[in-house]
Parts: C-alpha cells; structure tokens; sequence
C-alpha cells in the first residue's frame, strides 16, 4: 500500500466528514425527516448495518470487536448490547462525540470505548472481530487489500468489509453525483469488480492464511455497497 495514498485519501475523509458534510451525515444517520434521495440511502445502510451484525454472534460476551469507521455508532451500540466490548473509532471527532451523546442511557458506557483517529493504529491493540462499513469504499482496491491485510493481522476470528462493487448502475449515480452541491459529495468512492477484489484478496501475503466467507449486496436507490465476510483457515 502507498503510505502516501492512504494518507492523502484519509485526510480528505476527515475533513468531508468532520467539516464539511458532519450536520447531513449526522441527520442521515438519525430518525429525522429527510429527502426522497437521502431517504433510500438510509434505508440501504440501515440493511447493511444489519446484514452484518446477523454475521456476529448474537452473544459476543467478552469478544473485542473493533467498529473501523463508526460514524455516530449505531452498529458499535447493537453488537454491545450483545455482549462485546467494543473499540468505536473514527477519523471525524465531531462525529465521534455525536456516537457518544447517543449512547442509550441503558447500555453501560464502559463497554464502548470511543476513539478520533487512524483505524490501522497498532496501539488499538487485538480483536476477536472487525467489522468496516463503508469506510474502505474510498480506496484504491490495491490499498483496500493492505488495509484490510493489516486489520486481519490483528484479527482472530472474522473481518467484515463492505466495498463499492463496480456496476454500470453505480456508473451512472457517480455522473449523476457530480451535479450535486460540493458541500453534500464525498471523496470519490472506488467501485471494483466482486471477482477482481477476491484475487486481489486472495493474492495478498498479509491474507494467505484467511478464506473468503460469505458476500451480499444492497441496492437502495442511490446507496450500493457489498459486504464480504473473510475468516482465517482452521
């Protein structure tokens, strides 16, 4: 992977996410009202959230899951409440404080530790399992396969992924996206072919040691993502 790249390509992240697009991420990612547009990628993510945690075990006592790219912690607040002790990190600290201040007030504070910051920090330490929705999307494929490499080194038990899977659909939405306002578009997402990422996966030294699970696609109006469920060979 480009340290370079990845650093660039984070940067831009942090400053879309923690400055530029935090108040319509924020209200994307509540039960307030929104557009036709934004309404199907609500709903999108909320069944991806959900197909991943249906991949997690329904008791996670004493698992250490680490929630790569949380936003305002929705996923990071159902697999605690199912037990795990999760590390909820995000490059944007504004939302990071906005996962916080939702924590339900019957959910014990102490088994979701919030963190600002790099998801690839060493110093996060081991987990049984990490899971990352859509905060890979916006990396070359190559620097996913690293970054994904780098999360598995740490991994005992499952690592769930979601990607922007190429499609002339998503082709389209991207031209479609680029007449939007500049204040509501993210960095360019990096759509890559299922196949072409499971050899890329697959070709990777970091990965040798780890299989292929289970995959599924969402499809909500303009929201596309595919998970991909990877395991280490018993």
């Amino acid at each position: 992977m480009s340290i370079a790249t990845y650093l660039e390509r984070r940067g831009e992240l942090e400053t879309y996410f923690d400055r530029t697009a935090v108040d319509a991420w924020a209200k994307l990612t509540s039960d307030a009202p929104v557009g036709r547009i934004r309404a199907t990628v609500r709903a999108g993510r909320d069944e991806m959230r959900n197909t991943l945690l249906s991949w997690l075990p329904q008791n996670m006592n004493g698992a250490r899951l680490l929630d790569a790219g949380c936003g305002t912690g929705a996923l990071s607040i159902e697999a605690a409440r199912r037990g795990a002790r999760v590390v909820a990190i995000d490059l944007s600290p504004t939302l990071v404080s906005v996962a916080r201040e939702r924590l339900p007030s019957d959910l014990d504070s102490s088994t979701i530790e919030f963190r600002s910051g790099d998801m690839l920090d060493p110093k996060l330490g081991r987990f049984d399992f990490v899971v990352a929705m859509d905060s890979l999307i916006h990396y070359r494929p190559a620097d996913t396969c690293r970054i994904m490499a780098g999360l598995a080194a740490r991994t005992a038990e499952a690592l769930l992924v979601t990607f922007a899977p190429k499609t002339p659909a998503l082709a389209v939405m991207h031209a479609v996206g680029r007449f939007f306002p500049r204040g509501d578009r993210a960095p360019a997402i990096e759509p890559v072919g299922e196949q072409k990422l499971r050899r890329l996966l697959m070709a990777d030294e970091g990965l040798e040691r780890w299989q292929l699970g289970r995959s599924h696609r969402v499809a909500s109006g303009f929201y596309k993502s595919q998970a991909l469920e990877m395991k280490p060979w018993r």
